[in-house]
């Protein structure tokens, strides 16, 4: 994921909650550097790691408002991959039907085994 795009959904995300004016102008100096061409190149995983990443910045830690925003975003990201995984597993647990391309052809392997 580019950094840059990632940072403006977590912006659009926290503007949603009603996120304090220090948490946007937090993320929107990221998002200055992260324009930069030098930092092109930069990718993150998923939103979850660049909110983390903006957990742990100094602006974070030393005001409690940003950081409480950036930890609720974390909790609805955390919610909503859980979520997602959930659904994941459901569909893969799902028996897969048989074609009836499967029932002929084991039709005809007990025809081989009982002419023998």
């Amino acid at each position: 994921m580019n950094v840059l795009e990632g940072l403006q959904t977590i912006r659009l995300r926290l503007t949603e909650n009603g996120a304090a004016p220090e948490t946007l102008a937090l993320v929107d100096t990221i998002m200055k550097r992260a324009a930069l061409p030098a930092a092109a190149p930069a990718s993150a995983q998923s939103l979850l790691q660049l909110t983390r990443m903006l957990a742990r910045t100094p602006v974070a830690t030393n005001n409690m408002a940003v950081y409480n925003d950036l930890l609720r975003l974390e909790e609805e990201l955390q919610s909503a991959g859980a979520a997602y995984h959930e659904r994941v597993a459901a569909e893969e647990a799902k028996p897969i039907p048989k074609t009836k391309k499967h029932y002929k052809q084991m039709k005809e392997r007990e025809k081989k085994q009982s002419g023998h």
